[in-house]
């Protein structure tokens, strides 16, 4: 354990000694922050026409599920930029062989990079999380509505996170290449069931495969194991490819 919080904190230091997560910090919360805004003056147009409905969705109900559907989306093109770099750029310095010949084991590499990835990504899941917040200040809001899309877009990012560490690892020295593979795998995964909803044809294999069904669950406050477990096996599955590839590539 102490191996990877090394690895992960030099991972998450290195990531601002860069421009590249402060210009993407700086444009994603302008970005999120433009949206958030857009959300809350559609509130204020509808309200006297929902105070007048019965059951009519609340302020929480308007303004958070699309900000953190928003957030996903955007970060989802995001995300492969930051993970392109994590194995891609250690080959491209010939830095790979030397960190893997270190008394460390592969398994405590990847999750080191991993976390410390994830810490940027967590980051600013609770800079999207404040947002709404300050909403209490004149208004009510659904803490546990948006706990739960917290959640999902925390399980989200790090299924992103595991993906991209993934591909980072099999694009040898091309960081571009793993960047666009990321998005392109990722999108598929976001819109592989849009189909079959289109055409009013539900299938339960790529329901349960599709990105997109499991993180709307998780968005509507509804905890379920099936969901939760769902980004469990996916980040854990890529995490064990990721270890699987580079032991191979010791044993080359």
């Amino acid at each position: 354990m102490k191996m990877i919080a090394t690895i992960a904190s030099r991972e998450f230091k290195t990531l601002f000694l860069s421009p590249l997560a402060w210009s993407l910090l700086a444009i994603l919360q302008l970005l999120l922050a433009y949206l958030f805004l857009t959300q809350v003056e559609t509130f204020l147009t509808l309200q006297p026409k929902l105070a007048n409905l019965e059951g009519a969705p609340g302020l929480t109900d308007i303004i958070v599920p699309p900000l953190f559907g928003n957030a996903g989306i955007i970060l989802l093109l995001v995300t492969p930029l930051l993970t392109m770099r994590l194995v891609a750029e250690e080959r491209k310095h010939k830095t790979l062989a030397l960190l893997l010949s270190a008394p460390v084991s592969t398994l405590d590499i990847v999750l080191g990079k991993y976390f410390g990835l994830l810490g940027l990504l967590l980051l600013i899941v609770l800079l999207v999380s404040l947002m709404p917040l300050t909403l209490l200040i004149g208004g009510d809001l659904d803490l546990g509505k948006l706990a739960a899309n917290s959640l999902a877009l925390s399980l989200l990012l790090a299924s992103f996170a595991a993906c991209g560490l993934y591909l980072s690892c099999l694009a040898g020295q091309h960081a571009s290449i793993a960047a666009t593979g990321t998005v392109g795998f990722l999108l598929l995964l976001w819109l592989l069931n849009w189909t079959g909803v289109l055409q009013n044809e539900r299938s339960p294999v790529l329901e349960y495969v599709s990105l997109l069904r499991h993180f709307q669950a998780l968005q509507t406050g509804l905890f379920s194991s099936v969901d939760v477990g769902y980004f469990v096996l996916f980040i854990a599955s890529f995490i064990w490819l990721s270890v699987r590839h580079l032991e191979h590539r010791c044993l080359k």
